[in-house]
């Protein structure tokens, strides 16, 4: 009788009952390309404003309800700077739905903002084979990868997310003198630059 009581009590902390599962996240590969054409095809950076908030209205429409108020709540936390319960609901969402890569995509962004590179990575990582043309997963793991001083791997992913969106605020750091920017080469025996 007490392990039913303590069953019933976790279950009603943990918020409202979710349904049976998660559906599968809709096939939103056509309405992305279209996106990014769109982006690709501005003329400016606010020509290109309506392209980056329409990827970010697909990224962040969640497969059900459910998943939604989860979603909600975490970024709401998140940009309260509750960080903890930020990283309580997103572990949530991906638990009630692991193909859908905002979850992951959302609690790598948490970890980032708490210094934790490396669990941001690898979220970065989930978040990006559930959904390998994610802008925003791309940058994020550019950034992730630039901490981790991986400055190599770090421009070449920028190089994707800039390929899919051109106008991204992150493209200052490929710049000459940047970050990710082209570096002069040297001549290894003279070291004199080339």
């Amino acid at each position: 009788m007490k392990h039913l009581v303590l069953s019933a009590f976790v279950l009603c902390l943990s918020g409202p009952a979710l349904a049976e599962g998660c559906p599968a996240p809709k096939d939103h590969a056509a309405e992305l390309a279209s996106l990014f054409e769109e982006a690709r095809a501005a003329p400016t950076e606010a020509a290109a404003r309506a392209a980056a908030e329409g990827l970010w209205k697909v990224y962040l429409r969640a497969p059900d309800a459910d998943a939604q108020a989860i979603l909600d709540r975490g970024l709401a936390r998140r940009d309260a700077y509750d960080f903890l319960g930020a990283k309580g609901e997103f572990d949530r969402l991906i638990a009630y739905c692991p193909a859908y890569a905002e979850g992951w995509n959302q609690r790598a962004f948490v970890y980032y903002l708490q210094g934790d590179f490396v669990r941001a990575l690898a979220d970065l990582d989930e978040a990006l084979a559930r959904t390998p043309d994610h802008v925003a997963a791309q940058s994020g793991r550019a950034l992730t990868l630039m901490q981790l001083g991986q400055r190599d791997d770090a421009r070449a992913q920028m190089l994707e997310a800039l390929d899919n969106n051109p106008w991204l605020s992150e493209r200052a750091l490929i710049a000459p003198g940047a970050p990710l920017g082209p570096q002069r080469a040297v001549a290894p025996e003279e070291g004199e630059e080339i």
